[in-house]
């Protein structure tokens, strides 16, 4: 029994591996920076979740070990990545960053647009 599960460890941690590997096809392949952002977030923290809760599973089964740190590893990567690569897009569109020209329509212009008339709010001095 506990080596089926060390078996499915290794098997996340293999997961990983491979979804490490597609998030970096995808940055290479990508057009712009909004996309890349998308395959840099999504797929790089499921590829990060899925090798270090493999290496949770295999070392508590395999050795008895509860790593504190991995868990906590696993909780901060799953906080933070997907908060940061949305900052870094924001920055990047309130930048005024080309879209790719494949991208057909611009949703969030009308909602900023709109935003700005309503806003009533006077600058700090």
């Amino acid at each position: 029994m506990i080596q089926i599960v060390e078996y499915g460890g290794a098997l996340l941690i293999l997961m990983g591996g491979i979804m490490a590997v597609i998030s970096a096809i995808g940055i290479l392949r990508l057009p712009d920076v909004y996309t890349r952002s998308h395959a840099a977030t999504k797929s790089s923290t499921l590829a990060v979740l899925l090798s270090l809760s493999g290496t949770f599973i295999y070392f508590w089964a395999s050795e008895n070990f509860v790593s504190v740190r991995l868990l906590l590893g696993i909780a901060f990567v799953f906080l933070t990545a997907p908060v940061s690569g949305h900052l870094i897009t924001r920055a990047a569109y309130r930048s005024k960053v080309k879209l790719a020209d494949t991208s057909t329509e611009d949703a969030l212009e009308k909602v900023l647009r709109n935003n700005e008339e309503n806003d009533d709010s006077q600058p700090l001095k």
